[in-house]
């Protein structure tokens, strides 16, 4: 049986088989979709494997191998290679190629608020982040800043966007203000994962008024920052709906088939 899944490092928290299993049954195909720990050390191992099985139809990347994927593919999508992350390899022929669909699910989350000329504030350094700040560009956003634990490390996102200011998290108070918009793009606050720590969450309950909050993380699907957004006068995104929509691309590479439309009872079954 064909076959396609999502790998990481923790990745038992998934979602994404859920997902797909539903489009698979709604669909009448046959196939499957999986969760696949990944350690950091086995990466190159498992893309070297997963090559040679002719069932295998692809995978979804999530942390901590959105960037350290890269090298071991045959080609890279253009939007993939300008986010600098890929979260999605699907076979072309014999060669595996890697695409970015997490700006499509950015766009499911975000297409409705407006951004144009407005601050935005930015948590995390990573791929999530990466493909953040690429729809921020397109979306033509006013500053930008990034709140991340080491500001050396995020000195390479400059070069997406000319109006990035780089904070540490001690230094949230600030980065935060004025923004009319508050991502996490980090796994701060996801469960098996560090919280987020009181400081930030201090900074949002002082800057949430008026604000959107979008939260990347799904499990839990109320984090402790969307519900300080939200107990302060934000308004919350939780990331249901950024997961949904970069699955879609997804599964039309691995299964050869549009998903189904309407989200609602996916949701539902999501969220149980």
């Amino acid at each position: 049986m064909i076959y396609a899944e999502v790998i990481g490092d923790p990745v038992a928290q998934s979602k994404s088989p859920a997902i797909h299993k539903t489009w698979l049954a709604a669909c009448g195909l046959e196939g499957d979709y999986r969760a696949t720990q990944v350690r950091p050390e086995g990466l190159a191992a498992y893309v070297d494997t997963r090559r040679a099985d002719p069932d295998w139809r692809g995978c979804n990347v999530t942390i901590p191998h959105k960037q350290a994927i890269i090298p071991l593919l045959d080609t890279i999508d253009p939007g993939a290679r300008a986010i600098g992350a890929v979260n999605c390899v699907h076979r072309i022929g014999d060669a595996l190629e890697g695409r970015n669909s997490d700006i499509d699910g950015i766009a499911a989350a975000l297409d409705g608020i407006p951004l144009e000329g407005r601050k935005v504030a930015l948590i995390g350094a990573g791929g999530a982040a990466r493909a953040a700040l690429a729809y921020l560009v397109r979306r033509k956003t006013g500053s930008i800043t990034l709140l991340v634990r080491d500001p050396q490390k995020a000195e390479s996102l400059r070069e997406m966007a000319s109006t990035i200011a780089i904070f540490p998290l001690s230094e949230a108070d600030e980065a935060l203000s004025g923004a009319r918009l508050i991502i996490n793009a980090s796994p701060m606050g996801m469960d098996g994962s560090a919280a987020m720590p009181p400081a930030l969450l201090d900074a949002v309950t002082a800057h949430s008024a008026d604000a959107a909050l979008f939260d990347m993380v799904y499990k839990p699907l109320e984090t402790a920052f969307l519900a300080t957004g939200r107990a302060h006068g934000g308004t919350g995104i939780d990331g249901l709906t950024m997961l949904i929509g970069q699955a879609r691309a997804a599964f039309a590479l691995f299964f050869g088939h549009p998903a189904p439309t309407g989200d609602v009872a996916l949701r539902d079954l999501l969220a149980t």
